[in-house]
């Protein structure tokens, strides 16, 4: 028999929802332990090894007729990442000696990525200062226009359409624009 069961969390206790109907019917049983609860019914046994400790006096259970309620008082008020034990060391198994990061090798990635963005942003700017250079009066009015009136989003170079009307904010995909005061 599957019975599906789920699990949440307070401060002070851990509730594991047993989906089992009709449970009273089916002579279930539940023994709570300080590290482990056993749930029995007809055809049905769900046996976990408890991520925490828990205070067994200060637990207790219920059955309603879509399922079985098995409230848990934490020992300590800790969160708990797992209900089980076996789920907290495999989330804890990444963090062994032969998967562990290179630090050093990640900062000097991430150094020499900031410097050949320094290196192309400097580029960029530079043609964006020979175009203003090398422009005519009517292409240095757009840009100066077209940056000013865009908070620094748009830089055009077309006064014919740039002149026609205020040049409206366009931030990059996924950023949003906020006007400080």
């Amino acid at each position: 028999m599957s019975v599906r069961h789920d699990w949440y969390q307070s401060e002070t206790k851990v509730v594991v929802t047993v989906m089992l109907k009709n449970a009273v019917e089916k002579n279930y049983n539940v023994v709570i332990e300080r590290d482990n609860i056993l749930m029995t019914a007809e055809n049905y046994e769900l046996k976990l090894e408890l991520c925490h400790p828990i205070v067994p006096e200060k637990s207790s259970h219920k059955a309603t007729p879509s399922k079985v309620e098995i409230s848990l008082a934490k020992e300590t008020g800790e969160r708990w990442s797992s209900l089980e034990k076996k789920s907290a060391e495999a989330a804890a198994a990444p963090n062994t000696q032969k998967n562990k990061q290179n630090w050093d090798k990640f900062v000097n990635e991430f150094v020499a990525k900031d410097q050949q963005e320094a290196v192309s942003d400097e580029a960029l700017n530079s043609l964006f200062q020979k175009i203003y250079a090398d422009g005519n009066p009517e292409v240095r009015r757009a840009m100066d226009k077209s940056f000013m009136e865009s908070g620094g989003t748009v830089l055009s170079t077309n006064w014919k359409e740039v002149g026609q009307k205020k040049v409206e904010v366009k931030p990059p995909d996924g950023c949003e624009y906020k006007k400080w005061d």
